[in-house]
């Protein structure tokens, strides 16, 4: 990624905001955490200890590829799921010290943020891959949606610090309460004698009486819902789906909201930052029109082993487009609303679909 001379300019009056309003951060996990940068050397750069911290995720990832390479939902030794744990928490005390550590030796900058948004990028995709493996989803349809439901998420705050200047979490964020919730998918998955099993079985399961089961029939009776698709047999792991959907949705709908107070103060039209939601929507719309096409045999990427190094190259090419809005907001510069990669992306799908759009 190039940085023009104009930008470097602009770089230099860029200073930091945020706001948390995270229970948990401040009163739980903020002590511990202006321990644990005590423990850490003044002469370690703070971009060094956000990179140790996406280490373990990459180790993490590692043990995925040793025992389940091809992505089939193969039931994982305990030991591993309990490492995604600690590696995921692991890097989120990293991640969350870097900027104590800044302030702590005096080197603040406009570039370590970039560098740290680009890190949680990575890590965002990768989450994606290792909890949908916990959670028995693999390869199917519901783990590409929480994949693009996961890098919205992360879209919108980038896209909504861009408008407001000011990076906001709310009491419950990605960063904090929803990675500690993966944390625990993972703990669950370990503990459990059955495994992903735990999260395929039907939600009615886990809730103790008749109720819950009689509710869900009168549902499916009323509306004609059968099989697979009857409220009775809803999954567990669907079912967090589901919730996932919702809380995507609200952080959206309170980013606007936070973007809309922002452009109101400041004169600015209201539905024009709407449109910097097209790159990512046009970069996703190609990547799924890219998985959907069908590999020899009639099966389609998503219930291929290829699905997870494609996983990969979503996350990656996702992470430089975030990159490109956090440069633009620390630089004060237009909105980028091209993304090179999209050219990559969209050269693989059409020859993917090459027989379906050109007959041959």
């Amino acid at each position: 990624m190039r940085i023009t001379k104009k930008q470097l300019a602009g770089i230099d009056q860029y200073k930091y905001s945020g706001v948390d309003k995270s229970v948990v951060s401040k009163h739980i996990l903020g002590p511990f955490w202006t321990w644990l940068v005590t423990l850490f050397p003044k002469t370690l750069a703070p971009n060094t200890i956000t990179f140790l911290g996406l280490c373990f995720v990459f180790a993490n990832v590692g043990t995925l590829l040793v025992y389940d390479p091809t992505y089939s939902g193969r039931d994982l030794p305990s030991w591993v799921y309990f490492s995604w744990s600690f590696g995921l928490f692991a890097y989120q005390s990293m991640d969350a010290i870097d900027g104590k550590q800044a302030r702590r030796v005096g080197m603040a900058s406009a570039l370590g943020e970039m560098f740290d948004h680009g890190c949680d990028a990575i890590n965002t995709s990768l989450e994606v891959v290792l909890c949908a493996h916990a959670l028995g989803l693999n390869r199917s349809w519901w783990t590409v949606a929480s994949e693009a439901a996961s890098l919205c998420n992360f879209y919108a705050s980038t896209w909504e610090e861009y408008h407001t200047g000011t990076l906001y979490l709310s009491a419950f964020s990605g960063p904090v309460e929803g990675i500690l919730m993966i944390c625990v998918i993972y703990l669950i998955t370990a503990i459990h004698p059955s495994g992903q099993g735990f999260w395929q079985q039907p939600l009615t399961s886990l809730i103790p009486g008749s109720f819950a089961a009689q509710a869900a029939h009168s549902i499916d009776e009323t509306f004609g819902l059968k099989g697979n698709k009857s409220i009775e047999a809803l999954p567990v792991n669907v079912a967090f789906m589901m919730f996932g959907a919702l809380g995507t949705v609200g952080n959206i709908v309170n980013s606007y909201s936070n973007v809309l107070i922002a452009r109101k103060k400041a004169g600015k039209p209201l539905l024009a930052p709407l449109l910097g939601y097209l790159p990512f929507a046009a970069h996703t719309a190609i990547l799924v029109f890219w998985l959907q096409a069908e590999l020899r045999g009639g099966v389609s990427l998503v219930h291929d082993a290829r699905l997870l190094p494609f996983l990969g190259y979503w996350g990656m090419s996702f992470s430089y487009q975030v990159s490109q809005l956090i440069l633009a907001h620390v630089t004060k510069s237009p909105f980028p609303y091209w993304n090179g990669m999209m050219v990559y992306s969209l050269f693989g799908a059409v020859d993917a679909n090459a027989e379906w759009l050109f007959g041959r």
